[in-house]
């Protein structure tokens, strides 16, 4: 597994934990929704960063009270045609104010790579690390869009508007 960010390849410090494995206490962990909401009063007092991964049909407000408690949130996308993961993102940026990591997991396209970074993704993972140099030659490659993003301009109706004067 690959994580890239901004189209660099970096050190994923995380360990990702599943359903029933042990917590481990000296490292950042990012903790399936459904264990997280279970084991909220034991992982109170954790020194260590919290980070959780989230499905594509979890709803963006049910999050709210986890925006300044957890450091990253990956959201998981099921398949590359599942557009659910970006409006996640984009709730979260824009109505939610999380200000940490957003990582894109799972089946992701690097077709998709702008448009995961317009929506407000941090971090993608690359599970086919022949695939990062796809991911790379991707970023940047959609200059205009219909919607403004989260960090991009004006979406193409105002360019539009703006150009006709």
């Amino acid at each position: 597994m690959q994580l890239l960010e901004a189209g660099q390849q970096i050190e994923d410090r995380w360990t990702a934990i599943d359903a029933e494995a042990p917590i481990p206490t000296d490292r950042p962990v990012i903790l399936p929704l459904a264990r997280l909401r279970a084991e909220e009063a034991s992982l109170a007092g954790r020194n260590a960063a919290l980070g959780v991964r989230v499905t594509s049909d979890t709803k963006a407000q049910s999050l709210a009270d986890l925006v300044d408690r957890v450091q990253v949130i990956a959201i998981e996308f099921p398949k590359f045609r599942d557009g659910r993961g970006f409006t996640i993102a984009r709730h979260l940026r824009e109505h939610l104010g999380f200000t940490g990591e957003i990582r894109a997991v799972g089946h992701v396209l690097p077709d998709q790579y702008d448009f995961l970074t317009r929506t407000g993704f941090t971090t993608v993972e690359v599970a086919d690390a022949s695939r990062v140099a796809d991911f790379v030659a991707m970023r940047g490659k959609v200059s205009i869009a219909y919607q403004g993003g989260e960090a991009s301009g004006a979406g193409l109706s105002l360019l539009r508007r703006r150009a006709l004067g």
